[in-house]
């Protein structure tokens, strides 16, 4: 029978418990080994990271590189170091001073409210602009009688036929007379009626406009339908405050009824004692006096929410012809106009005026010739946009008139108007002829698509004013 050697047993037992004490305690010390040194990696890592970030964002605020290009295309950088203490300190400083920013950007930015608005505005009248076609474009121009739109007569209702040619039309706008006029009821029906298929028409509104001055032209205030005061002939006002109140009444009435432009006030410098046509629709014989009341007058209608016209541009107070009829002159100087009958229209920029309405009278000495101001590039992009600065809507008197209607054919006058630089046809003779032949004319290169563009651009910025 064998014998076992206990002690033997026993020392190789503790050799091994020994051994296997060691192996557990050197793996216990390289795993934390190689821990710590993976983890002091990744911090290294982690630095990189960041110092290169930091570094990206130096190079894009300060325009440097420090970058190389390989010949395999690849971009590498040379700029990627361990984060100091001091890198660290800078990058906390730069968010501390970034959340400065933010805060400064949003106080400026609601500091700049109302340029935002007008951003917006501008961004709105592009929008539509650009998807009107030419003709589109060109109907905007015109301002015509419902007559003139619907081939009726004495139209006092504003029906789906209207809505219809509106449609094929999208005119700018409208002008009433006495004869459409009735009563209230009557004439807040069909304005209301108008603005709302101009907006399902056009998407936007129409000028719905009207001669009421006070004294004889007076559409409204002279029918007793309508109850409403007039404030008498601007030759007899007297004062500034109550050519602001007379501006002021009548706004007030025309608002209520639906109106929203007023061809008023007349801002002629009465300097012919034989002059008829205005007589004592001017504010007077003193240039200064006429601007200061006109320009009261003017801020009359705008408390009420309405568009006001200076007329009859350059000063139809020299003349003592009939524009009417035919052909009515000034034979004054650039310089004696500059003097007194332009004083008015000097200004009505700074008076925030919407209108100039431009008078068929001819100025030889200005122009050279005959040709009506109206259809004067001279007069109306030199001396009225350049030389006295306005930059509002431009519209024509009534081109129905003699001295237009007997001279010219509808489609001629429109396309000198519109080449002078007007930018509203007041009732042409023949609407759709007139239309048509700016139309051509842009297609023959005869006027640029840009230049009725500038036109329509004030007209559908004033529009959305008006909304």
């Amino acid at each position: 029978m064998m014998k076992i050697n206990f002690t033997k047993i026993s020392k190789k037992v503790y050799v091994l418990i020994i051994t296997a004490i060691l192996l557990v305690v050197v793996t216990v010390a390289l795993t934390l080994i190689l821990s710590r040194q993976h983890s002091s990696s990744q911090k290294d890592n982690d630095r990189t990271s960041h110092s290169t970030a930091l570094n990206e964002m130096d190079t894009k605020t300060q325009n440097q590189t420090n970058k190389e290009t390989n010949t395999n295309g690849e971009t590498n950088t040379d700029n990627e170091t361990e984060m100091t203490t001091d890198d660290k300190t800078n990058a906390d400083d730069e968010s501390n001073t970034n959340k400065e920013n933010d805060v400064q950007e949003t106080t400026a930015n609601q500091g700049e409210t109302v340029t935002a608005q007008e951003d917006t505005l501008e961004v709105k009248v592009e929008k539509i602009l650009n998807n009107m076609t030419l003709e589109e474009k060109v109907y905007q121009m015109f301002i015509i009688t419902p007559e003139a739109l619907t081939n009726g007569n004495n139209v006092t209702t504003c029906s789906d036929f209207f809505r219809e040619q509106l449609e094929q039309y999208p005119v700018g706008g409208i002008i009433y007379f006495a004869k459409n006029l009735v009563n209230r009821e009557q004439t807040a029906q069909m304005l209301q009626n108008a603005r709302q298929y101009a907006y399902e028409v056009e998407g936007m509104p129409l000028f719905l406009c009207v001669d009421e001055e006070g004294g004889r032209v007076a559409r409204i205030a002279n029918n007793p339908n309508f109850g409403v005061p007039n404030v008498g002939a601007m030759q007899y006002i007297g004062s500034a405050a109550k050519a602001y109140e007379a501006g002021q009444t009548i706004g007030a009435y025309l608002n209520e009824l639906g109106f929203n432009v007023n061809f008023a006030p007349d801002a002629d410098v009465i300097t012919n004692s034989n002059n008829t046509v205005i007589g004592d629709r001017s504010f007077g014989t003193d240039a200064n006096i006429v601007t200061e009341y006109a320009a009261a007058y003017s801020s009359g209608l705008h408390s009420q929410n309405m568009r006001s016209t200076f007329k009859h541009f350059p000063g139809h107070g020299s003349t003592e012809g009939d524009t009417h009829e035919g052909f009515a002159y000034t034979n004054k100087t650039y310089e004696e106009l500059m003097e007194s009958e332009l004083v008015p229209f000097a200004h009505a920029q700074s008076n925030g005026v919407d209108f100039v309405m431009v008078a068929h009278i001819s100025a030889p000495n200005i122009v050279g010739d005959n040709t009506p101001c109206t259809l004067s590039y001279k007069m109306i992009s030199e001396v009225l946009r350049r030389d006295l600065n306005y930059n509002g809507l431009v519209i024509t008197d009534a081109m129905n008139m003699g001295a237009i209607f007997n001279n010219y054919a509808s489609d001629t006058a429109s396309i000198l108007a519109v080449s002078a630089g007007v930018d509203l046809i007041l009732m042409p003779g023949d609407f759709f002829g007139a239309a048509q032949g700016v139309i051509n004319a842009v297609y023959n290169g005869q006027i640029s698509e840009s230049r009725i563009d500038t036109s329509v651009r004030r007209i559908i910025t004033k529009k959305l004013q008006m909304e």
